[in-house]
């Protein structure tokens, strides 16, 4: 089982701000999942063959690439400022 500290200190770390209303939650649902890994954990999986590339037989669409200039993907930006694209401050000095 999760708990509250376990739950408040992962938020500390992630720095997350968790209301009590959200700790509670948070530590209910890990709870949940913890105890279904609990559960795949005692399945029988000896006579199961080994999962060694699940992409072998995965079927991928064919994406199209475009070429932009970097005029023309600074033409449409929002903001921008002596030919580099302007974006908000997200960082403390």
């Amino acid at each position: 089982m999760i708990t509250k500290e376990q739950i408040e200190h992962l938020a500390k770390l992630a720095r997350l701000k968790l209301n009590e209303e959200e700790i509670v939650k948070l530590t209910k649902e890990l709870t949940e999942i913890l105890n279904y890994v609990e559960k795949i954990n005692e399945l029988n999986l000896d006579n199961l063959p080994a999962l060694t590339n699940i992409l072998e037989n995965l079927k991928l669409r064919n994406d199209k690439t475009q070429d932009f200039s970097s005029q023309e993907i600074i033409k449409n930006f929002p903001e921008k400022e002596r030919g580099y694209l302007k974006v908000p401050k997200i960082l403390e000095k």
